[in-house]
């Protein structure tokens, strides 16, 4: 359960956002080996050569997007992220989970969709 000082939103403006949504995009291009996603669980598996970045993504979306668990996982050949999201964002985990696994812009032109 989330401190009740964690509020389910992201703090990226819509610039900011558009901006993060091409970083991830390009990572995931670079990158991006599979996903699954269980419930309110996604898994996403990248090259192993990709750690400095999947650590990035996490150091960044850490910081706007607080409600959310992180947790990097080095595999021999991969690196897996799990990205783990509080009961009380289900509403918006399909669209959350959604700009992790993007490989091109975002049709969101304003914010993500945690807010």
């Amino acid at each position: 359960m989330l401190p009740k000082d964690v509020p389910i939103a992201c703090t990226l403006g819509a610039g900011d956002y558009q901006a993060r949504m091409r970083w991830i995009a390009d990572l995931n291009q670079r990158s991006l080996q599979g996903h699954h996603r269980d419930d309110l669980t996604l898994r996403i598996d990248y090259e192993a050569g990709a750690l400095a970045d999947v650590e990035e993504l996490v150091r960044q979306e850490t910081a706007c997007c607080a409600f959310l668990d992180f947790e990097i996982e080095e595999r021999p050949s991969s690196v897996r992220l799990v990205v783990t999201a509080p009961e009380d964002a289900r509403l918006a985990a399909d669209t959350l989970f959604e700009d992790f696994i993007a490989s091109g812009p975002s049709t969101r032109a304003q914010t993500c969709g945690c807010c």
